[in-house]
């Protein structure tokens, strides 16, 4: 499989955070495919293939969600569950991205099925940092899960 193939999906509905994590992907060298949702309403459309995502190629499933947890409508928390209780969902990597610090969230996203918790770096540097060590992980060293008969979508 050609990893720069596998789409990763960001939930965040913070435009800077959004703009800089492309400008980071793109300054560590990932070619990967960087699609954005702006909540879990948005998310769950995307990742189901509702509303504006319906028969949209460019929409291809991700191998891996950047999930931010403070997001309107859904929050990245009922999301989660969301995914993670999904048969069709639930082997899609889960890396959450987002502020928060509190051991509550740490602990309960790991309960809902959260494969990586990453709070936000606070500079650039930082964020680059953590965009080269995601991708050399989750396109360098694991396998992810290909579906069958999955053809980009």
């Amino acid at each position: 499989m050609n990893r720069s193939a596998i789409v990763i999906l960001m939930a965040d509905d913070d435009d800077d955070d959004y703009l800089l994590a492309k400008k980071a992907l793109q300054e560590s060298k990932l070619l990967n495919t960087l699609n954005r949702v702006k909540d879990g309403e948005e998310l769950l459309d995307y990742l189901k293939h509702r509303g504006a995502y319906e028969n949209n190629p460019d929409y291809r499933r991700p191998g891996v969600i950047l999930l931010d947890l403070n997001m309107p409508r859904k929050d990245g928390r009922e999301s989660l569950k969301e995914i993670k209780s999904d048969p069709e969902l639930c082997d899609i990597p889960v890396v959450i991205f987002t502020t928060s610090k509190t051991e509550e969230d740490i602990y309960r996203s790991y309960q809902l099925g959260v494969n990586s918790f990453i709070t936000k770096p606070v500079t650039f540097d930082g964020l680059l940092q953590v965009m080269k060590t995601l991708g050399k992980y989750w396109f360098e060293i694991v396998e992810l899960p290909v579906l069958e008969g999955e053809s980009g979508r």
